[in-house]
């Protein structure tokens, strides 16, 4: 983490008033949370699409 970065998060964890670890570990959380509904979209979308061609190949 930048100089920059962590005043950015000790300024952002005093305006909302919580610990620097607590909103890291939101942050973190946010993102796996994020990620994998992002791969559960692209998934779906990629069988949808080929569906047709998979079932020609089974």
């Amino acid at each position: 983490m930048t100089g920059i970065q962590e005043q950015q998060l000790s300024e952002a964890t005093r305006r909302l008033n919580v610990p620097e670890e607590e909103l890291a570990l939101a942050a973190v959380r946010d993102l796996l949370a994020h990620r994998e509904a992002d791969f559960d979209r692209a998934a779906a979308h990629v069988l949808a699409k080929n569906r047709e061609l998979y079932r020609r190949l089974a």
